[in-house]
């Protein structure tokens, strides 16, 4: 299987649009949409790597507006990054899977696949629940 060069590729595009959002967008948007802004800064910057990671492993939302936010907020890069990457790793092979099992004799890669992915959404709720403060 190639699907590592399937995740090389996904990093390198999340870091490409995070730099891009922070070289070029952050401060026009800090300065437009500074109220809204607050609310993914706090939610990405107070726990970079967690709140990242939960987010990659839902299997809803959308890989570039998170990129952008981020690089739009003040989450540092490297948690950011690392998050990405690991979160990652479960739709990538998950997508290689159902690509493999799109062949009539490879019906256990389907089957493979859908554990995969509901394996990662139940990651991600447990880690959005962890995260949450107790009422």
């Amino acid at each position: 299987m190639v699907w590592h060069i399937a995740l090389v590729a996904q990093v390198l595009a999340c870091s490409l649009d995070f730099i891009w959002a922070r070289a070029i967008g952050q401060d026009f948007v800090r300065r437009r949409f500074g109220k809204m802004l607050g609310k993914v800064d706090s939610t990405l910057a107070g726990q970079p790597f967690t709140a990242t990671l939960m987010l990659r492993l839902m299997p809803v939302g959308s890989n570039i507006l998170l990129n952008l936010a981020a690089g739009l907020s003040s989450v540092r890069a490297i948690p950011f990054l690392a998050a990405s990457a690991i979160g990652f790793v479960p739709q990538t092979l998950v997508f290689a899977l159902f690509g493999q099992g799109s062949a009539p004799s490879h019906e256990h890669m389907l089957l493979l696949g859908s554990a995969m992915l509901a394996a990662s959404a139940l990651l991600g709720v447990i880690l959005l629940r962890r995260a949450r403060p107790a009422a």
